[in-house]
């Protein structure tokens, strides 16, 4: 050791490395005695199992524990997480009442070979935590309306997350390439992001608490149906445990489900909905037409944008898929030199589309975008879990487990919410998203349109008049069957979905069809299906006429008049918790705390020269009970060998976790 004194300053070095405990380090301490102190790691290892070969010494608990760190540390990558927490390993281990730190490579093995069944576990107990503690004032939370009824709003959303593929060169003296994304990524819609392949993530967030409720991802596009009906579900389960009505529940959805198909599956579960629209033939209809004839109800202004929407608003459409009802608010505005991102542009205009069940005297048109576009609870959230946990970000090469991944980095966040408000308990706040009216205003009579019948194809009006081969040999517009949900099959098999809506000039109704691009890229019946010498871009569509023609063009209807409806006189008012200051506080404040590491002397081993007496089933190697697989890398001594300091920990925090102030 050597030092130098300089003024007032004495500094001192040694050739000894003394390396620094990561700054995480003391929240990594609280969450794992949390976690024991719950029983959750107990449940953890009990529930999720999984028998393959080679599994040497470690177990399901120990990735679980080395996941959890690393989605507590925020490092960006896990070669990063690993090198901070080498010299801490025996240390951080014993967090998890483990020994040894599994290498990153075993860790790699371990996620390759995970199973569904083991997963499905894990997300059982994510959901069972969700549903064994509410936070405080969960009767305070949520949304009033204009009648003073309260109502609670869940996000239902997605994210991609994509990745890119080297150019690799083919040819017969080089093996086949293989991709290591290729399990657990597919082509799809990749919007903006530079990529070939993605995977798609959804997820179910309680708009008031800003936890997540569930989570679901697939390659690609994934089956948007699916992953909606099981978070649907797992929604449902929630509700009940927290007795909240379901009819008081707004499901809010982008415009990937907008269409009446999922407008029903949301209604079947009992639940209320708010989603964009994308059935733009919609505008077409003569009674569209004859209510955006008349004066808008009302103006919307988003205050982020500066935009001014007139909206019309037509509480009474029928989607004839399942006989849901549906309020159907349409707002418009001019258009720009350059092609919107959402809507579509019919005669110098923009016109997009909103369906929602929330009632006409409890939510005027512009309140229902006040709350479609109050999405702070959920885009922020996203991207706050970007910076702080990145759960897009690849861990494994296989779906069940970047599943795994995915399903820990969101419980992680759900602590970190549970815990801020055990440390940093923050007050309630409440945001009028709109001013009170007047109790003399009621909706206009002309906000209540006609009933508006969306005409999609059925087996029952197999009748229409279908386009006719383009030469002979070659599929007809007949040798494609309907299907319930208002899609086509193809004689190969293939989906077509509805893609225009065009009303003729007899008064009949023209639906044109055609599948995804790569649907006819690759099929075999080709040759029969599209004119001759199709190109790479060539798709088939089909075409159908339905409706009577009429004896001449009929004018556009007029609106009938109905009765008004009273609008209630309370303001529109939203109750939440902060989303971000708890929990930053929470972080901040443990990573800003001296964290002591302590090592304490062990027990003297007894001194034995005799040889180690072995079983009958451990001379013969015959397979291990889990109990015995369990404890190969658990911690054997009974007293602690590491003690760790942290200060800054408030008496009631250090209660809940089962520690001593």
């Amino acid at each position: 050791m050597s030092s130098m004194t300089q003024c007032a300053v004495e500094i001192q070095t040694s050739p000894v490395a003394v390396p620094a405990l990561p700054e995480w380090f003391g929240e990594v301490s609280l969450v794992a005695q949390y976690l024991s102190h719950l029983g959750i790691l107990e449940a953890l290892t009990q529930r999720m199992r999984l028998a393959r070969g080679r599994m040497g010494t470690y177990d399901v608990i120990d990735f679980v524990a080395v996941l959890i760190g690393y989605a507590l540390s925020g490092e960006r990558t896990l070669q990063a997480f690993y090198e901070r927490i080498h010299p801490f390993a025996s240390s951080f281990m014993a967090l998890f009442g483990r020994t040894l730190l599994p290498h990153r490579s075993s860790l790699s093995r371990f996620l390759a070979s995970l199973e569904q069944s083991t997963v499905e576990a894990l997300r059982s107990l994510f959901v069972e935590d969700l549903l064994a503690r509410e936070l405080a004032g969960g009767e305070q939370r949520g949304l009033w309306d204009r009648w003073g009824e309260q109502w609670h709003v869940f996000d239902v959303d997605g994210t991609r997350a994509v990745a890119r593929q080297r150019a690799l060169p083919r040819s017969p003296d080089l093996p086949v390439p293989r991709r290591r994304l290729e399990q657990v990524c597919a082509p799809g819609y990749r919007g903006h992001k530079r990529g070939e392949v993605l995977r798609t993530r959804t997820v179910v967030q309680e708009a008031s608490t800003h936890r997540w409720v569930a989570t679901f991802s697939g390659a690609g596009n994934g089956d948007y149906r699916a992953e909606l009906g099981r978070a649907l579900s797992t929604l449902r389960s929630y509700l009940a445990s927290q007795s909240l009505p379901p009819g008081r529940v707004i499901v809010r959805l982008d415009g990937l489900y907008g269409d009446g198909v999922v407008v029903g599956d949301v209604e079947q579960e009992g639940l209320g909905w708010l989603t964009r629209g994308r059935d733009y033939g919609l505008l077409a209809l003569p009674e569209v037409q004859a209510q955006l004839a008349l004066p808008a109800q009302q103006q919307h202004l988003q205050a982020d944008s500066g935009l001014t929407r007139q909206l019309f608003d037509c509480p009474q459409v029928l989607f004839s898929t399942r006989r849901t009802r549906s309020r159907v608010i349409i707002a418009s505005h001019p258009a720009s030199s350059t092609l919107p991102a959402v809507g579509v542009v019919r005669d110098g205009q923009v016109y997009e589309l909103f369906y929602t069940s929330l009632p006409v005297g409890a939510f005027l048109s512009a309140d229902v975008l006040d709350l479609y576009f109050q999405r702070g609870g959920f885009e922020a959230s996203l991207a706050d879990e970007d910076q702080e946990q990145e759960a897009d970000r690849w861990c494994s090469g296989t779906p069940w487990g970047q599943e795994c991944w995915q399903i820990l980095a969101h419980w992680v966040w759900n602590l970190r919410l549970e815990l801020s408000q055990l440390a940093h308990p923050l007050e309630l706040r409440t945001t009028c998203l709109a001013e009170a009216q007047s109790s003399q205003v009621a909706a206009p009579a002309q906000a209540r349109g006609p009933e508006v019948r969306l005409a999609e194809v059925t087996p029952a009006e197999q009748a229409g008049q279908w386009a006719r081969a383009a030469r002979p040999g070659q599929f007809a517009g007949q040798d494609f069957t309907p299907q319930a949900d208002g899609t086509l099959r193809c004689p190969a098999g293939q989906t077509l979905w509805q893609r225009e809506r065009r009303p003729q000039a007899d008064g009949s109704l023209r639906i044109y069809f055609s599948p995804r691009l790569g649907s006819c890229r690759a099929c075999a019946l080709r040759a029969q299906c599209l004119r001759d010498q199709p190109t790479s871009t060539s798709r088939r569509k089909v075409s159908v006429v339905l409706g009577q023609p009429a004896a001449s063009p009929s004018p556009v209807p007029a609106v009938p008049p109905s009765a008004p409806v009273r609008v209630g006189t309370a303001p529109l008012l939203w109750r939440d918790w902060g989303r971000r200051a708890g929990r930053r506080a929470w972080m901040q404040g443990l990573r800003r705390q001296q964290v002591i590491l302590t090592f304490l002397p062990a027990a003297p081993a007894a001194q034995s020269r005799a040889s180690p007496t072995l079983s009958r089933a451990q001379r013969a190697h015959r397979r291990l009970s889990w109990q015995e697989r369990l404890s190969r890398n658990a911690v054997g001594q009974p007293s602690p060998r590491v003690r760790i300091h942290l200060g800054g920990i408030p008496p009631a925090l250090a209660q809940a976790l089962g520690l001593a102030s």
